[in-house]
């Protein structure tokens, strides 16, 4: 007998694919979403796939061009600056807790993911990197023991991972990740705090000199973070398609 997969199931199947395939840069800023198209790769109703955009819409990966022309979200730098923003207001917050609050399994599970994004690192893989750096710091907030915390992360989890795609100094975000890790383990609250603030400025500065070639401050460095210290040319990267701002 022919089992039916629910439309609830088939639409997170299509949304996780869409969205990974965008995060992974197999799916460029500017190209265009069909839902014709989509429907026959993925073998469904076009209902399921309509939702799966939506929800990226909602997530802020996809945007609608005109009522007929979906498209992957072109990103300004006043857009990284926003999410780098956020992201170090509670990642910062989240390590100090982490370090107050982790046992010794914790760690431990750190020190795994640091040896396979060491190991990831060597063999220049870049999907495998950001699916374990993203684990790594998944696993940082939830030592932090902070429900809230993370529920409020959440929207913005995938737009991060986004960003951190593009970043490609990956020797450089792996001595980091050390760094913060004997941070944590320290039990020190503010040490692991300022170490996490330094990360996620310098994770911002690199993202930002990839994308649009050049390079700034963060915002807690000088409100550059507000979007008034990101501009950049007006032109648009050919391999990114992500536009600066004039």
């Amino acid at each position: 007998m022919t089992t039916v997969e629910p439309l609830g199931a088939v639409r997170e199947r299509v949304l996780s694919s869409l969205r990974q395939e965008i995060i992974a840069g197999r799916l460029l800023p500017g190209d265009r979403l069909v839902e014709r198209e989509l429907a026959e790769r993925f073998g469904v109703s076009r209902v399921p796939v309509r939702e799966a955009i939506r929800a990226l819409v909602t997530e802020g990966f996809v945007l609608f061009e005109t009522p007929r022309r979906t498209v992957v979200r072109r990103l300004t730098p006043t857009d990284v600056a926003e999410l780098f923003e956020l992201r170090e207001a509670l990642e910062v917050y989240a390590t100090g807790l982490a370090a107050q609050r982790a046992t010794r399994a914790d760690l431990a599970e750190l020190e795994e993911l640091l040896d396979q994004a060491a190991e990831a690192t060597d063999a220049d893989d870049a999907e495998a990197i950001t699916d374990i750096n993203t684990r790594f710091h998944d696993r940082v907030l939830a030592m932090a023991g902070n429900s809230l915390l993370i529920s409020v992360m959440e929207p913005v989890d995938g737009r991060l991972r986004w960003l951190t795609r593009q970043n490609e100094e990956w020797p450089q975000l792996l001595a980091e990740h050390r760094e913060l890790y004997a941070a944590i383990a320290s039990g020190n609250r503010e040490r692991a705090r300022a170490h996490a603030l330094a990360h996620v400025q310098a994770n911002y500065r690199s993202t930002v000199r990839h994308l649009f070639g050049s390079n700034t401050n963060s915002g807690a460095e000088a409100e550059a973070a507000t979007g008034t210290g990101t501009s950049a040319s007006a032109s648009t990267d050919p391999r990114t398609g992500i536009a600066g701002e004039a």
